[in-house]
């Protein structure tokens, strides 16, 4: 019953409070004893506020029915790089130690919807690279298998959710940090659209790289938590066009039948997808095909993203460094990165930014041909924990390249992507896929995800205890 309920998801758990079944405050306590009983070997969690959780739970049981949200009463984890009231924003590293004044915009939209906020989770430092791994809180697990990585730069709020700590962790996703943990730890991760998703008190998020969302166990809460958080502010620098409607309404609907075009091949050069990622690519095309969609392999025809990526980077990165309170205290290998940008001058930064409206032209001739374009989403299995000891920004930048291959280009052109379980080796590791779609149109994808997810049911299954 404990499990059950630990693992019942956004709604599930909403379902539950808003029943009677169980108190905000007592699933709130159930799920603050998982994480002190697993987190000890996980390390997803850089802080659990569960005093302020437990109290913040006793205000919702006690609050009106009419002042009850979609997400009233669950419990809900935010990454590193989000803002939460009298918490640091470490943003992964030691090097910050003044608390916010304020939640930031996605934070306040979670607790307006019912939600309570029970933690802050691990991220590399900035989210520079797709491995959880920071010196300043600790390599993060893969609940599935513990010599594993859970990905990154998100790979804490993955953890968390794939190990029923908490049923949805807000991620971010700069060049798949979303997708990235979602494929490792076997959950459902959609990047939307560049602009939908405010990143207040931020204007931007690494430029025109980043987009923030959640990471849920199912299709149906991924979109459930989205409709909470989505919409943009005046000071944001980028703001998405209108969705064709409720995200939630949308992974309840069919999808039409719709032309997919399925590749294999990386946008990146001199990466070669492994055995058991292009077996997940063909099984989900041919179950797509099943369904009656057409589906026949393209070739997507991708531009090099480079140009666009790499100055957009390296600013993202020295615009956060520079805001710290002790930049003595930064990893050695991130100073040596911040210098390596230095040639990153604003000029730089805005011409590479419409260098990567260009390459979205370019990438989206796709569309023409087809609906949904589907790839893996990593190139190879959860890699092993590790990775970036002892690495410098070349070499770490060189192991990343497997995990960012199919993904970074879509935070260049700003086009919705997610990440899909796709099934398990038979080691038990997780696979996934990626959908990408028009930029907009979150609908189909999460339509077409949830079709998947019906046909190929994933979210029932659990990791062995941590």
């Amino acid at each position: 019953m404990t499990d059950d309920l630990a693992y019942a998801g956004v709604a599930g758990q909403a379902a539950a409070v808003r029943s009677g079944e169980v108190s905000a405050r007592e699933l709130t306590g159930l799920l603050l004893a998982r994480i002190e009983r697993y987190d000890g070997t996980l390390n997803a969690f850089t802080a659990v506020m569960a005093e302020e959780a437990l109290a913040e739970a006793a205000r919702r049981d006690a609050a009106a029915p009419k002042e009850r949200g979609p997400l009233h009463g669950v419990p809900v984890a935010v990454k590193e790089e989000n803002d939460v009231e009298g918490r640091v924003t470490t943003f992964g590293t030691a090097a910050n130690t003044r608390p916010a004044t304020a939640d930031s915009e996605v934070v306040r939209r979670l607790r307006d919807a019912g939600a309570v906020i029970v933690g802050k989770t691990n991220m590399p430092e900035f989210g520079l690279f797709p491995f959880t791994e920071s010196s300043a809180h600790g390599n993060t697990r893969n609940p599935w298998s513990p010599d594993r990585s859970p990905g990154g730069s998100s790979g804490g709020s993955a953890a968390a959710v794939a190990a029923g700590l908490v049923p949805a962790a807000i991620g971010g996703d700069g060049g798949g940090s979303l997708r990235i943990p979602a494929a490792c730890c076997g959950l459902f991760g959609l990047k939307p659209t560049r602009g939908r998703v405010s990143t207040a008190p931020h204007p931007h998020l690494w430029w025109g790289l980043g987009a923030l969302g959640p990471l849920t166990r199912s299709v149906p809460d991924c979109a459930l938590v989205h409709d909470a958080i989505r919409g943009s502010l005046p000071g944001d620098m980028f703001r998405a066009g209108t969705p064709a409607g409720s995200f939630t309404a949308a992974a309840a609907a069919e999808p039409p039948r719709l032309r997919i075009g399925w590749s294999t091949r990386p946008a990146a050069r001199g990466v070669r997808p492994a055995p058991e990622v292009v077996g997940a690519v063909t099984r989900t095309a041919a179950l797509l095909a099943e369904l009656g969609h057409h589906v026949r392999e393209v070739d997507p025809r991708y531009p090099d993203p480079t140009a666009a990526f790499v100055p957009q980077f390296f600013a993202g990165l020295r615009t956060e460094a520079f805001a710290v309170d002790d930049y003595a205290r930064l990893e050695r290998r991130t100073r040596e990165t911040v210098r390596l940008g230095a040639w990153v001058r604003p000029a730089v930064t805005r011409w590479a930014m419409a260098r990567g409206e260009e390459v979205a032209v370019r990438a989206n001739r796709v569309f023409d041909r087809v609906d949904v374009l589907l790839t893996p989403t990593i190139a190879g299995l959860p890699p092993t924990g590790g990775r970036l000891e002892g690495t410098g920004t070349v070499r770490a930048a060189l192991r990343a390249m497997p995990m960012i291959a199919y993904c970074a280009l879509w935070n260049v052109t700003g086009n919705p992507a997610a990440s899909v379980p796709a099934g398990f080796t038979a080691g038990g590791l997780p696979l996934a896929v990626q959908l990408v779609g028009r930029r907009d149109d979150e609908t189909t994808l999460l339509s077409l995800a949830a079709e998947l997810e019906r046909a190929r049911p994933w979210a029932g299954r659990r990791p062995l205890p941590a």
